[in-house]
């Protein structure tokens, strides 16, 4: 027989054996090419706390000096009670385990643990690498891959130390149903490091590996009970615990000796982070500057130990999310979503990025679930973006500003008119001008003021006798200068004199990467979502510095934040974005039409932050809307947003010390006959201006409304968006 005279005939002693075995196998290579084992992948926040972790198997390596004595004891006395005396076939096993076999035609059995060992890395590496067909041959149950199993163990006995087939071997098995490595099932079954584990814990988990389904402790308890102490009693034989630790152990309970600690998988297990976490993902699988190709780079993440630390601020997150939810209740009746996302001007790092939803599929149970990120676009996990009303004017006035004109410059802030076609100047899409436009402010009676006027108050009017001066593709190309992106990547600007008043689809991050571009003195940084990626060996691998480029002249900046600040003051429409210390700040509020969007868009000089509330399904109204038990005729800009982005900007920078704005190097000089501003405003540098007359028609403050409290003089703005 074939296999009979492979082995030998069983009657040769142990030493004939032996050598006859070893004389068999004496052409084994010297360099196996094993793979490093897969290894869960973690994603750090700023602090180095932990946001998530990626596995396709749940491994933590760890080196032999963090593996308990007593787990390695366990091990070997259960699996392989001559490891330190073979040299890679335990003989006797072997020719028991195949003389078993021949008897009963099975194929299982008598390996060593360098033999697992063996097993166990050709299957990681089949896996690693995508070979389904490695994995098959290293799983096959043949004769032929146990001895191409024994050749390999002979070649690591060569190249490594007992210790290390013995950490390797420990890294690699499986400990539960999704539980790789000793570190990791010891994390999970007591919630402590494989190097504090007891005898007693060592062997619980040592008796796992040879069937972790049926030997699960948390699942099959009584399973595992009999099975711990069938290696206790391998331990007490070859004297790796005494008769006194046997019986103190062998009774005890398993369930008793159980600390689990459940751990979720990827973005799910981040919670109000989760949709940071997943932005950072896409960021990470679309960034080129790493790996050989998205698949490579998922195989990494999933497989490759990679430690990733992102640019995100745990409490600024935190204070985020308690804010948001504060104003927007998760599940609130109103089914009205709110987010907000936090930039750092000058880095571009995100520091924020939260919403009033639960990460996750709707299911049965929960269907206001979502996985869409309110506050990007599709490409990184949300939607098309939402209308932005009145924020957009923000870019007018940068335009204006460019241009040569001034904060001074007095325009019409008539509206409640139609705009004939042809009034606007489009030249990149001349046709998109070609259209009637009707504008109508919300309370405003007309006449004429100052742009500073008409912004702080948000007069539709006034901006939309800005742009007649001006060129729409400039407006447009100065917003995607500064970093404003429609959500869709399939969608086109409109270019029609709509865009003035927000009719464009924006996501609330580019909108925050836009306002930190005033606040860093007109030098957008593209958002970053992580800083570092480090391989398992903690080699940094990937390093992102801030991406930035100068796109405003400092001046420009400068005047239109001067403007803006204006917004943020009494009695404006930014009235409630105030900050609670007094540090300067400048903002827009914003409202979509029939309120399907409300917004408020401000920064500090250490901060910027997009707020946005509306509906994630789109241009659903909230008018007449019962929002944490309190019903509101109208919802817009001023009000949510703007105490978002107060509360928010004012707790993340408690501690820190005000930042003021820098001053235009030159006066805001009218370029044009202008008036002074009406008593009731405050002007800061009022009294370094030019004195000039008031003309006759300058605009009314409006009249109070006592049925509309909600509106009197703190944040009711003029935002009424008629489409093209």
């Amino acid at each position: 027989m074939l296999v009979a005279g492979l082995i030998l005939p069983l009657a040769m002693t142990a030493g004939t054996a032996a050598n006859a075995i070893t004389g068999v196998f004496e052409d084994v290579p010297d360099d196996l090419g094993f793979t490093e084992p897969s290894e869960q992948s973690v994603l750090l926040a700023a602090d180095g706390s932990v946001i998530a972790r990626f596995y396709a198997e749940n491994r933590i390596v760890v080196s032999s000096d963090q593996i308990s004595q007593p787990m390695k004891d366990a091990a070997v006395a259960i699996e392989d009670r001559r490891f330190y005396e073979h040299h890679g076939i335990d003989v006797q096993g072997t020719l028991g385990a195949l003389f078993s076999n021949i008897v009963s035609g099975g194929t299982s059995g008598g390996s060593s643990i360098t033999q697992q060992y063996v097993k166990n890395s050709l299957v990681e590496q089949g896996r690693t690498l995508g070979d389904d067909d490695l994995v098959k041959t290293a799983t096959e149950q043949t004769l032929s891959r146990k001895i191409n199993e024994a050749r390999y163990a002979i070649a690591v006995e060569k190249t490594m130390t007992k210790d290390e087939i013995l950490t390797g071997y420990l890294n690699l098995v499986q400990f539960g149903p999704s539980q790789y490595g000793v570190e990791t099932a010891a994390q999970y079954y007591f919630s402590k490091s494989a190097k504090d584990l007891s005898y007693l814990e060592a062997a619980t988990l040592a008796g796992i590996t040879q069937n972790p389904a049926k030997w699960d402790p948390v699942k099959h308890p009584d399973n595992s009970f009999e099975r711990r102490n069938v290696v206790l009693t391998t331990m007490l034989r070859d004297g790796y615990i005494t008769q006194e630790e046997y019986d103190a152990g062998v009774n005890v309970p398993v369930e008793d000796t159980l600390h689990v600690s459940r751990q979720v998988a990827g973005c799910g297990a981040a919670g109000n982070s989760a949709y940071f976490c997943e932005y950072v993902v896409k960021d990470l699988l679309q960034d080129e500057s790493w790996g050989k190709d998205a698949a490579d780079r998922t195989r990494q993440l999933y497989r490759g130990g990679l430690v990733i630390r992102t640019s995100l601020d745990p409490k600024k997150q935190e204070i985020a999310f308690n804010t948001v939810t504060k104003h927007q209740p998760v599940d609130d009746p109103s089914g009205i979503e709110a987010s907000l996302t936090s930039i750092e001007p000058g880095t571009g790092h995100i520091v924020a990025m939260v919403q009033n939803t639960r990460w996750g599929t709707p299911n049965e149970t929960d269907d206001r679930m979502t996985q869409v990120n309110v506050n990007v676009g599709k490409t990184m996990g949300g939607g098309s973006g939402f209308q932005t009303g009145s924020t957009f004017k923000i870019f007018t006035l940068v335009e204006w500003i460019r241009a040569g004109h001034s904060g001074k410059d007095v325009v019409s802030l008539n509206a409640d008119t139609t705009f004939p076609a042809g009034t606007f100047k489009a030249s990149c899409s001349p046709r998109s001008a070609m259209t009637s436009w009707r504008v109508s402010n919300l309370g405003w009676p007309g006449g004429a003021n100052t742009v500073e006027y008409a912004i702080k108050n948000s007069i539709n009017g006034g901006a939309a006798h800005m742009a007649m001066q001006l060129d729409l593709c400039d407006i447009i190309n100065d917003a995607e200068k500064m970093g404003v992106r429609l959500g869709n990547p399939d969608a086109e600007w409109n270019y029609g004199p709509s865009l003035v008043l927000g009719a464009n689809e924006a996501t609330p991050l580019s909108m925050a990467v836009a306002v930190s571009t005033l606040a860093n003195d007109g030098t957008r940084c593209d958002p970053m979502s992580y800083t570092t990626i480090e391989d398992q060996d903690g080699n940094v691998i990937s390093k992102r510095s801030p991406k930035c480029e100068q796109v405003l002249e400092p001046d420009v900046a400068r005047q239109v934040t001067k403007v803006l600040q204006g917004v943020v003051t009494p009695g404006a429409t930014g009235d409630k974005a105030r900050l609670a210390d007094g540090r300067p700040v400048a903002g827009k509020t914003g409202t979509a039409n029939n309120d399907w969007h409300a917004w408020f868009v401000g920064y500090t000089p250490q901060l910027a932050t997009a707020v946005w509330q509306g509906h994630i399904e789109g241009n659903i109204s909230m008018l007449n809307s019962t929002i944490n038990g309190r019903f509101y005729r109208e919802v817009y800009g001023g009000l949510f947003p703007a105490m978002i982005f107060s509360e928010y900007t004012s707790q993340s920078l408690e501690g820190v010390p005000p930042a003021s704005f820098p001053a235009p190097s030159q006066p805001n000089i009218p370029t044009r006959p202008h008036y002074e501003a009406p008593a009731e405003e405050e002007h800061e540098e009022a009294t370094e201006e030019p004195a000039v007359e008031e003309p006759d028609n300058a605009a009314p403050e409006p009249a109070e409304d006592p049925e509309n409290w909600e509106n009197n003089g703190n944040g009711a703005e003029g935002t009424k968006v008629e489409s093209n």
